[in-house]
């Protein structure tokens, strides 16, 4: 009887110990033995968020031409971007009709749509200088950014190819080589001013925006231009004929023709651009 009795103990201590290896230790987590003593566990060193990178500074230029200083007859440059789109004949053929000189800034895609409007600056040679715009029309700062929400070129090998776009595309078809630029916004960084200077263009500014970016409606666009001063350079665009900004444009060619004033083209004056944009 004994015996039975001393088995049968055996048994249960022999069985109570295989269910404590098996059963999960109720202890909490943080009662764990760990290999290093918590009073000493190394603490992660803090990390220091990346520095940023510095924010792009973008510039509009501003240009002006030696003034005449002659009482009533104020000297004007007159500037038109042909960025994309037709040709806007309300103000071309004032300026043909009119005699007066101005500068035109053309893009290559303009180039393409446009060949009877090239022929007739063609045909102009004493009232039309031709300069480059572009290849695609894409602003030149060379990091990525939006202006206008219009993706810049965005490296220093895009600008390049927009700017030499533009030039091959103007002598592929009949223009003399450029000596001036305006990108599109007509906003840069400086480091792509820089660029820009190094291949031996001028950078063209202004002093009046008389259109707007061809926005603007016919009678406020008509008066910013009629305001322009002896020294100004004005921009507008001539490539939006259905934009109401083209008949107050052919206006104030006409009002500022009336009023005396000398126009002239930016290759017959001299000039001063801010932000090393000529000098």
């Amino acid at each position: 009887m004994n015996r039975i009795l001393l088995a049968s103990a055996f048994l249960l201590v022999s069985i109570s110990a295989v269910f404590a290896d098996e059963t999960p230790s109720a202890q909490p987590a943080s009662a764990v033995v760990s290999p290093v003593p918590a009073a000493v566990s190394p603490v992660p060193a803090a990390v220091s968020p990346a520095p940023k990178a510095p924010a792009l500074k973008l510039v509009e230029p501003h240009l002006h031409i030696t003034r005449s200083n002659i009482a009533g007859h104020a000297r004007i440059a007159l500037t038109f971007d042909a960025c994309m789109g037709q040709a806007d004949e309300r103000i071309l053929s004032t300026l043909v009709r009119e005699r007066i000189p101005a500068t035109i800034f053309v893009t290559a895609r303009w180039l393409k749509r446009n060949p009877a409007a090239l022929a007739v600056f063609l045909q102009n040679p004493d009232l039309f200088e031709l300069e480059n715009h572009g290849q695609n029309h894409i602003p030149t700062v060379d990091r990525p950014t939006l202006i206008y929400g219009i993706a810049s070129a965005g490296s220093p090998q895009a600008v390049r190819q927009e700017v030499e776009g533009g030039a091959a595309a103007m002598v592929a078809a009949g223009i003399p080589a450029p000596h001036w630029f305006r990108g599109s916004t007509a906003k840069y960084d400086l480091s792509a001013i820089g660029e820009i200077r190094a291949m031996g263009y001028r950078i063209a500014g202004y002093s009046v925006n008389g259109d707007g970016g061809s926005l603007l409606g016919a009678v406020i666009t008509e008066k910013r231009i009629a305001s322009a001063r002896d020294g100004d350079v004005v921009v507008s665009h001539i490539n939006q004929p259905t934009h109401a900004a083209g008949e107050g444009v052919a206006k104030a060619l006409v009002d500022l023709k009336t009023k005396g004033t000398q126009f002239v083209r930016l290759e017959d004056v001299e000039d001063t651009g801010d932000d090393k944009t000529t000098q």
